[in-house]
């Protein structure tokens, strides 16, 4: 009997432990403020029987390779437009799970204090993968600094520009390193997370910004595999929450805007 008791506590833990592991998630995410977000949600998911861990990376690459290799369950960090170039380019089949924030994308100097002062032949960073390349193309377009070919082109590069009156001379850097090279340059097209990071605050420094209108929405992005998984779809709850977005609100002060 005593046997027999001992048999059933012992197959009661590994059913427990094997229940906690299902319901882990491992993110993994930018610094700011996606792992910020995913921290403050971590209390909401443990009540709900699900544990976060979140792993931060600063580049644009790993996130996705590590998901796609199943080292992650999901990543938080990019943009549809930067998910489809990535699924295309390296054959993956990453997926949105739900959509969570803007951050609207901006434009800084250090030298100049609008756009009317760049001056003629200035040097212009913007971020050398394609849809964030783009990103940056179009803000200056709807500042009236340069044409596209195609006005709506998500994937425009430098060689689409039809029209460049201040004879604009583009540098293509990789996006975390932006910010370094600000004092470097005359205008530099930086994303919000980056911004952030810098202690730059997107709505006080930036000479101009996106809209709220903004198409690139970041996401929470799985596989197909485990997309609609019962601690995937808690995950996606939370982070479209009303408590996330008074948490954006809050703390960013409009750099970040809620996407839902």
């Amino acid at each position: 009997m005593k046997k027999t008791l001992i048999s059933l506590a012992l197959a009661a833990s590994a059913f427990a432990g094997a229940t906690n592991a299902a319901d882990k998630l491992v993110v993994a995410a930018s610094p700011v403020p996606h792992a910020e977000i995913l921290e403050h949600i971590k209390p909401a998911l443990a009540k709900q029987g699900v544990d976060l861990e979140v792993k931060v990376f600063t580049d644009y690459v790993q996130p996705n390779v590590q998901l796609a290799e199943k080292r992650v369950d999901a990543n938080f960090f990019q943009h549809k437009p930067y998910l489809d170039e990535f699924n295309k380019n390296k054959k993956t089949n990453l997926v949105p799970v739900v959509a969570v924030h803007v951050e609207p994308f901006g434009a800084y100097s250090q030298k100049v204090k609008s756009a009317a002062q760049l001056p003629d032949g200035a040097t212009v960073a913007i971020p050398n993968d394609p849809s964030n390349g783009a990103r940056a193309l179009l803000l200056l377009q709807n500042n009236g600094l340069i044409k596209l070919k195609d006005p709506s082109n998500l994937l425009a590069t430098s060689r689409d520009v039809v029209s460049n009156p201040k004879h604009l001379k583009f540098r293509e850097l990789e996006a975390a390193t932006l910010p370094r090279v600000l004092g470097q340059v005359d205008l530099a097209l930086i994303n919000t997370n980056y911004a952030l990071e810098a202690k730059l605050n997107p709505t006080k420094d930036a000479l101009f910004i996106e809209g709220k209108q903004s198409p690139y929405a970041n996401l929470l992005v799985a596989r197909p595999d485990n997309k609609n998984s019962p601690a995937m779809q808690k995950l996606a709850k939370e982070l479209n929450s009303a408590d996330v977005k008074n948490f954006l609100a809050t703390k960013y002060k409009g750099a970040i805007v809620p996407a839902f």
